[in-house]
C-alpha cells in the first residue's frame, strides 16, 4: 500500500512541525508512537479515465413542485422534487413509480406523472421531510406479486417527539424513526390507491442523516427461490458511526443492510419474519435481521440481471466513495475500516483519519470495494467540512436498447452529477479496485451536455448541486433522476464525443521557421522537422495566457480541425509543473484555446483545456473537479508522446487524446472560437515538436 504525502495546502508551519516531532518524541515514553506520519492523504490517486462512449438522454417526465415539511433550514433541500428514483411496477402495466422524499408517490404513465398515494398526508403530523437529505418518504418497493396481492412497502421518517408509538430497535438518543410500512391496494390495477396498510417495523436514529436508504426484493429471484418476496432493508448509521460502534454492533440493524420476510411473524415484534438463511441467525447477541455489517450510508443497492451479483453503492465519511458486492456475513468495516484504509476514530488532527492496512488484517475478515473513488478535497479544506462528493448507486445495464452499454455498471456523483462506470467483469472481490470511467452525455438532439446544464440551477448555497439518482425499467433500460429540476430523462442511445468529421483539407511538413509566427524568435529553433521551444517564455502584458507559442501560419485558418504530432517536455523530469501546449482555435494574442500538457494534475492552471477570450485564462475542460484534480497527468517522463487535438466549433466538442489511446484525456465543451489557426508552446518550460499534421476544414 502506497502511503502518499500531505498536500501542499495542509503543510505545517517549520515551527509547528517542531513541535510536533517533540510531542512524538515524548509520547513513545508513555505510549505507542503516533501514526500521523503514517497517514494517507491521497487514497486513490487515479482520477476516472474520460471514456470516448457518451449517452443520449432524452427528457422523460417532470414532477410538480414540492415542498419539505417543516420549512428546512439546511437549503440544500430546496429542490423542484425530491424524486429519488424510478421503478417500473410488477405487473406488466408499464407503469413506473417514483417517489417524492416530500410525500407523495408517484405512478407515471407514457411520461405524465399522477398522485397515487400521498405519504406525508397520511401520517400526518409526525410525517417530516424537512430536516436531514434523506428525511421524508425515501423509497417505495412493490412485491414481485403485486399485480395479484396489490402489496408494496415504503419507508418514511417521522419525529421521535411526535409519536407514542416505541421503536422496535434504537440507538441512544433517538430523534426521529424510520418506519417500514405494507400497503395492501384493493384494486392493484387502479390509478391511485385505495385499501389498508399496517406497520411492520420502527427503527429509531439518534442523528438526522443516514437511515434506512433503500428498500428491495431481489428481480433475480424466481418463485421458490430462497430470496423471492424477501425484503432488503439498506439501514444507516444514523449518523453516528464515527464515534460509536453502532455498525459493527451485531444487536443493532443500525449501519447494516437487513433482509426480512415481511409476510412472516417470527421477528420480536411479530410483524415480519427472519429467513432461517439469513448468516446471523442463532448467535448469541445477533439480530437475525442482519444480512451484512459495517456500513456508514449504504445508499443504493441493485443486483445484475445476469448474474444475480449484488452492487452497492456507499457514502463515505472523509475520503471514499466505494461500490460493494454484497454475499451474505460480510463485514465492510465501517468504522474501522474506510474503503481499505484503516479509519481512526481517535485521530487528534481530523486530517489524520486514514491509514494503510495492517500487516494481520486479514484476521480480520473485512470486505473491500469494488470500484472507489477519492474526495480530493481543496488545499485549504479544513478536514471537518463537507467536501460536496457523494456515489450514487447504479445498475449494471442488461436491456437491449444501448448494446453499447451491456455489462456496465453505471453509476454517478450524486453532488456534481458526474455519470460513471466501471466494467462488472472488472468488479471483482480481492482484485483490487476496477477502472472507473467518466461518461460523456448528450441531449435528445446530440448536443454534448452536462447533468448541470440539464438539471438546471443548484440548490440555494449550493449551486452545482444536482442530486442524481438512477433507475431502471422492467426491460433493464436506464433512467437519470435529477431533484434539481425534478425531471427523468431515459437514455436512448449512445455516441462518441467529438467524433464527427472533421473535413479533409491536409497540411504536413510544417517545420520550417517560415512557416511560423513566434511570440519571441529568438526563443525558438527549427531544425529537421522539429519545432523546438529552446528558452522558456517569460510573463507578458495583458490576460494571464501561455508566455510563450509559435502559431503555424503554413495553411489555412480552420473550422472543424485535427492536429495530430507529437511532442516531449525538455524541461527535467524532476520539475513537476513542467508543461507545453497545443493551441487551436488562435484568432489574435488574447483569444484562443489551449491544451496544457502537463506533469501536473493538481492545480487549476495545469493539464487542461483553456480558453483566453480577452481575460485571464478560462479552465473549460470537463475532468476539473473544481477543487484540486484535473485529468491523469498527461506527459510525466523525458519521451516522445503522440498527442491529437480534435475541435468541432458546430458542438463546441473539443477532445484531447495522448499515446494512441481511444478514449480522450481530456474533453471540453465550448462555441466561443468558431474557427483559427494552431500553434505550439509553453508557459516558463522547453520542449518540441515533430510530425505535425493538421487535417480539417478551412475557416
Amino acid at each position: 500500500m502506497r502511503t502518499l504525502h500531505r498536500p501542499g495546502g495542509v503543510r505545517r508551519s517549520a515551527l509547528t512541525a517542531g513541535l510536533t516531532a517533540l510531542v512524538l518524541v515524548l509520547s513513545t515514553l508513555v505510549a505507542a508512537p503516533a501514526r500521523a506520519a503514517d497517514a494517507v492523504y491521497d487514497p486513490i490517486p487515479e482520477m476516472p479515465v474520460q471514456s470516448r462512449l457518451g449517452l443520449v438522454l432524452s427528457k422523460y417526465a417532470s414532477f410538480p413542485q414540492s415542498y419539505p415539511t417543516p420549512a428546512p433550514t439546511d437549503q440544500r433541500l430546496m429542490r423542484t422534487a425530491r424524486i429519488n428514483t424510478i421503478m417500473e411496477l410488477p405487473d406488466g402495466s408499464g407503469r413506473r413509480a417514483v417517489p417524492d422524499l416530500n410525500g407523495n408517490l408517484y405512478l407515471v404513465e407514457n411520461g405524465v406523472p399522477h398522485v397515487y398515494l400521498d405519504v406525508a398526508a397520511t401520517f400526518a403530523p409526525q410525517f417530516f421531510s424537512g430536516r436531514g437529505l434523506g428525511q421524508g418518504f425515501g423509497y417505495v418497493a412493490f412485491h414481485p406479486e403485486f399485480r395479484v396481492n396489490g402489496r408494496f412497502y415504503t419507508i418514511h421518517t417521522e419525529l421521535a417527539s411526535a409519536t407514542t408509538t416505541p421503536p422496535d430497535y434504537a440507538q441512544a438518543g433517538t430523534i426521529y424513526h424510520g418506519v417500514i410500512t405494507e400497503w395492501t391496494a384493493t384494486d392493484p390495477a387502479a390509478d391511485t390507491f385505495a385499501g389498508t396498510r399496517r406497520e411492520v417495523l420502527r427503527i429509531g436514529f439518534g442523528g438526522q442523516v443516514h437511515g434506512i436508504q433503500e428498500i428491495n426484493f431481489n428481480p433475480t429471484a424466481k418463485r421458490h427461490d430462497r430470496d423471492y418476496g424477501l425484503l432488503y432493508l439498506a439501514v444507516g448509521d444514523g449518523g453516528l458511526g464515527v464515534r460509536t460502534t453502532d455498525p459493527q454492533n451485531l444487536g443493532l440493524p443500525h449501519g447494516k443492510l437487513l433482509r426480512i420476510d415481511p409476510r412472516g411473524t417470527n421477528s420480536t415484534n411479530g410483524r415480519y419474519g427472519i429467513p432461517a438463511d439469513n448468516p446471523f441467525v442463532g448467535r448469541a447477541g445477533a439480530l437475525g435481521e442482519i444480512y451484512a455489517v459495517g456500513f456508514r450510508d449504504p445508499h443504493r443497492f441493485s443486483w445484475d440481471r445476469a448474474t444475480g451479483r449484488m452492487y452497492l453503492g456507499h457514502i463515505g465519511e472523509h475520503a471514499i466513495e466505494a461500490i460493494y458486492e454484497v454475499r451474505a456475513g460480510d463485514n465492510f468495516g465501517w468504522s474501522e475500516r474506510e474503503g481499505s484504509f484503516v479509519f481512526d476514530k481517535t485521530a487528534t488532527n481530523p486530517c489524520d483519519r486514514l491509514f494503510p492496512l495492517p500487516a494481520d488484517d486479514a484476521r480480520y475478515g473485512y470486505t473491500y470495494p469494488v470500484a472507489a473513488y477519492d474526495h480530493d478535497p481543496a488545499a485549504d479544506w479544513n478536514c471537518t467540512a463537507d467536501v460536496g462528493v457523494a456515489v450514487a448507486g447504479g445498475f449494471v445495464y442488461r436491456g437491449r436498447a444501448v448494446p453499447a452499454l451491456r455489462g456496465k455498471y453505471v453509476f454517478g456523483d450524486l453532488v456534481d452529477g458526474r455519470v460513471l462506470y466501471t466494467e462488472a467483469n472488472e468488479m471483482r472481490r480481492g482484485h483490487g479496485l476496477a477502472p472507473i470511467h467518466q461518461l460523456a452525455l448528450f441531449d435528445a438532439a446530440g448536443g454534448p451536455v452536462r447533468m448541470r446544464d440539464l438539471s438546471g440551477p443548484g440548490a440555494p448555497g449550493d449551486p452545482n448541486r444536482v442530486d442524481l439518482r438512477f433507475g431502471t425499467d422492467a426491460a433493464g433500460e436506464l433512467y437519470l433522476v435529477a431533484k434539481a429540476n425534478g425531471t427523468i430523462w431515459k437514455v436512448t442511445g449512445v455516441r462518441e464525443f467529438a467524433s464527427d468529421d472533421v473535413g479533409d483539407t491536409t497540411v504536413r511538413r510544417t517545420a520550417g521557421a517560415a512557416n511560423w509566427a513566434p511570440v519571441t524568435p529568438a526563443k525558438w529553433q527549427f531544425t529537421g522537422d522539429q519545432v523546438i521551444l529552446a528558452e522558456a517564455g517569460e510573463s507578458r502584458p495583458g490576460p494571464r495566457r501561455p508566455f510563450e507559442y509559435a502559431v503555424l501560419t503554413a495553411g489555412p485558418a480552420w473550422s472543424s480541425v485535427q492536429v495530430d504530432a507529437r511532442v516531449r517536455l525538455d524541461t527535467p523530469v524532476e520539475i513537476s509543473n513542467r508543461d507545453v501546449i497545443i493551441v487551436f482555435g488562435w484568432r489574435s494574442d488574447t483569444e484562443f484555446y489551449y491544451a496544457h500538457l502537463s506533469t501536473d494534475n493538481t492545480i487549476y492552471p495545469h493539464n487542461g483545456i483553456f480558453k483566453v477570450d480577452n481575460a485571464d485564462r478560462e479552465r473549460i475542460d470537463h475532468q476539473w473537479n473544481g477543487r484540486s484534480r484535473g485529468a491523469n497527468p498527461a506527459i510525466t517522463d523525458a519521451d516522445w508522446h503522440r498527442v491529437r487535438v480534435v475541435h468541432l466549433p458546430a458542438t463546441g466538442e473539443i477532445a484531447v487524446y495522448v499515446d494512441g489511446h481511444r478514449d480522450p484525456l481530456m474533453t471540453a465543451t465550448d462555441t466561443t472560437f468558431g474557427s483559427g489557426r494552431v500553434g505550439f508552446g509553453s508557459f516558463d518550460n522547453v520542449g518540441r515538436l515533430r510530425g505535425l499534421t493538421v487535417t480539417g476544414t478551412p475557416a
